[in-house]
């Protein structure tokens, strides 16, 4: 069957496809423990379930602007201005059916054939396939290993052609956990002011920062002169533990904003109407939604820790990316590699069916020495999926 250009090149998710395995298995009976899906394991907090449940029972169900209400977007003009104390313009704001299809519509309006895109390596698994659907070019850029993978202007300058139109830069980092601090960030966006390259901030896991009290930098705290073209991209799914929800959104100029509608208008319209009043509240009870999300991090703090200990305990012949944000410890494994098991696809299908633990290999974030684990989960499961590992690793010996 012949298929069009557009998708040929197209990859299924490969977090999507091991937590469809590991779901199976668990049907099948077996003692499955699932590491591999990206979202938190909370409840939406009942307020805001509530406020989804009201907007259905009052009518609100029926179509809205293609790019949100004007009161979600003034809500989440409002809540950056609240976070970065700085003026905003709701016209900006178009919100979608979460941050990937923001990430899409972005890149979508933004590039086309003859574009390049750098993408930070490792990477999340949709950004390559993004860009390719876009139909320009993804251009995998190495970070150091050393320094948490996070890209600096010398590694961008490597990579840079007259091509290049865009970059896409994730902090917290999925898969790897790192975190880029203010001056990094600024180094990076002024780069890519230098150089007139598009900055596409994915920011969805920003409030969930280790290094010190509250969300990690994000673009909008860099001083205006700093910042070039930028898109921020973020959502309701992993703060606000959503993620079924479906609401991300960007922030960009009015212009591109107007753009981006049009064409979210001709694709999937507006996002679903009851989500977005669960959204509206979330962003308009600013101080009742910090406390909801102080919680969910403190947990994802605490687990942090527990989960590095263990891996110090328990599975010492292992190295890994201290992650100081997000909800993952992207680990090597390549020590582990011996005939007939040689990638980290062959190590994670070894691990499922010898240790029943189900995570992510590392080839579809682009380093095949790696494997990459969530413990957006409870100490429970983490304790036993660790100590599981252990054997597993030690049986190797």
């Amino acid at each position: 069957m012949d298929f069009s250009q557009n998708v040929q090149r197209l990859q299924p998710s490969a977090t999507i496809a091991v937590s469809s395995l590991a779901k199976q298995l668990k049907a099948e009976g077996r003692d499955i423990i699932n590491l591999g899906a990206g979202e938190p394991d909370f409840d939406t907090p009942e307020w805001i379930s509530d406020a989804g449940v009201a907007g259905i029972r009052e009518g609100k169900t029926r179509y809205t602007p293609a790019p949100g209400t004007i009161q979600l977007r003034q809500a989440i003009a409002e809540d950056l201005q609240a976070q970065f104390g700085i003026d905003t313009d709701w016209n900006g704001v178009v919100v979608s059916n979460g941050a990937k299809h923001s990430l899409f519509n972005a890149c979508f309006t933004l590039f086309g054939p003859g574009d390049e895109v750098l993408i930070g390596s490792p990477y999340w698994v949709s950004y390559p396939q993004i860009v390719s659907l876009s139909r320009a070019e993804p251009v995998f850029v190495a970070g150091s290993e050393e320094k948490d993978f996070l890209l600096t202007p010398e590694d961008l300058d490597a990579a840079y052609t007259e091509r290049t139109k865009g970059l896409i830069l994730c902090s917290p980092s999925n898969p790897s956990g790192g975190v880029y601090s203010f001056d990094e960030l600024k180094a990076v966006a002024e780069w890519a002011r230098d150089r007139g390259v598009w900055l596409i901030a994915d920011e969805i896991y920003r409030y969930i920062n280790f290094l010190g009290d509250g969300p990690s930098a994000g673009v909008l705290n860099l001083p205006a002169e700093s910042l070039g073209d930028y898109v921020l991209v973020d959502g309701v799914s992993k703060a606000f533990a959503m993620t079924g929800w479906r609401i991300g959104f960007t922030y960009s100029s009015p212009d591109l904003a107007k753009k981006m509608s049009a064409f979210q208008s001709h694709t999937t319209s507006n996002p679903s109407s009851p989500a977005q009043e669960a959204a509206l509240i979330a962003y308009t009870k600013r101080e009742q939604s910090m406390a909801e999300v102080g919680k969910m991090v403190e947990a994802f703090r605490r687990r942090r820790d527990l989960v590095t200990r263990l891996f110090e305990e328990l599975v010492p012949s292992l190295p890994y990316v201290k992650p100081n944000g997000a909800f993952y410890l992207f680990f090597r494994v390549d020590s582990l590699f011996r005939e007939g098991m040689s990638d980290s696809s062959a190590i994670c299908t070894w691990l499922l069916k010898e240790a029943e633990i189900a995570m992510v290999p590392g080839v579809a974030f682009g380093d095949d020495r790696y494997v990459r684990m969530s413990y957006a989960t409870s100490d429970e499961l983490i304790e036993e999926a660790i100590k599981r590992l252990g054997k597993a690793v030690d049986s190797l010996s």
